[in-house]
This record gives C-alpha cells, structure tokens and sequence, in this order.
C-alpha cells in the first residue's frame, strides 16, 4: 500500500466519523422545532422499519412546531405509535390528516443533560478519529520495516496524518461549540 492510499484510507475514516457525528447531532433536541428531531425515526410501515422522512413531508413552520403530514393517510396511527414510542418525550396530536408535535421549551437541568450527551459524543468522534491515525501510523510503520517506504517517507507521512487528525478534530470541536450553543439558546 502506497503513502497516498494510506492517508486516503485514514481521511476516509476520519471524515465519516466527523458525518456520524453530524447526523447524531441532529437528533438531539433543543430549543427549537427542527426537522432532523423526527425524520430518522422508524415506523413500521406494512412490516418493514421506514424511516419517517420516507412516508411523510416534515416542515417546521413555526419555531415550536414540527407538523407531519403523511403521503399515505392510513399510514398515520402508526408514525402516531412511532414517535409516542421513541425517546423523543414528544406527544403527537392529530387531526386525521396531519401530526402536530409541539416542542416544549428545555428546563436548564435538561440543557445541561444534552450538553453533557454532546460533548460525550464529540469524544467518541475524537477517540474515532485518533484510532485512525493510530491505524494509519501502524501501517506506515509496518511498510517502513520492510522497505517498501524510506525513512524520510515514512516521516513524512506521519506528519500528513498528524494534520489530518488536527483537520478533523478541529470540525468535531466546531461542531460540539455550534451544538452547545443551540442548546443554550433560549
């Protein structure tokens, strides 16, 4: 393996655990009506986990408000039965037709628990991350050993992975401060 297919395999595992951690972000709650609270959860829809976002149009048109309206109109009870059952803490209403969630202000114990979540989850990303410049390093190392990288080679990419780790670990903070911050927000 080649110093470029060494540093492009560790990119790509850094860059997916930098958009795991985008796409678990957008499941947590905060202040505000938002789109990404409700469109992962599954309904069991003629047998098979759906996500929401595929039976339903979802828009937020007020700041407190997620309203839902589904393609298939006997589809309702059951994305009702979804959201009741998920870890969401939302009780839907309906009116036959549409789901209204109404989301609630956080309480500042509450804040401070999802805060807390956040930043647990940015460290899972980060230790994600490292893991791969460990990989990455390993690999330098064994091809080093056995000549298929020079001295200075194997240096060099150990430098290039280094800033890569930097890279992405500097989006992961920026990130947590951007999450923290729409969390505080009153």
């Amino acid at each position: 393996m080649a110093m470029d297919e060494i540093l492009l395999d560790v990119e790509e595992k850094m860059e997916s655990a930098v958009a795991y951690l985008k796409r678990e972000y957008r499941g947590i709650r905060t202040g505000r009506a938002s789109v990404g609270l409700v469109d992962h959860i599954k309904v069991d829809y003629y047998g098979s986990p759906t996500d929401l976002r595929q039976l339903a149009t979802i828009a937020t048109p007020e700041a407190t408000l997620i309203v839902i309206k589904p393609f298939d109109p006997s589809s309702l009870k059951e994305i009702e039965r979804a959201i009741q059952t998920s870890d969401l803490g939302i009780t839907p209403s309906s009116d036959g037709k549409v789901i209204r969630l109404t989301v609630p202000p956080l309480s500042g114990e509450r804040r401070q628990q999802l805060i807390t979540q956040t930043r647990k989850m940015a460290e899972a990303e980060r230790v994600a991350i490292r893991n791969a410049r460990r990989d990455g390093n390993k690999e330098v190392d064994r091809q080093e050993k056995e000549s298929e990288l020079t001295e200075d080679e194997a240096h060099k990419g150990k430098e290039e992975i280094q800033k890569l780790t930097e890279k992405y670990e500097q989006q992961v903070n920026a990130l947590l401060a951007e999450k923290t911050q729409e969390i505080e927000e009153i």
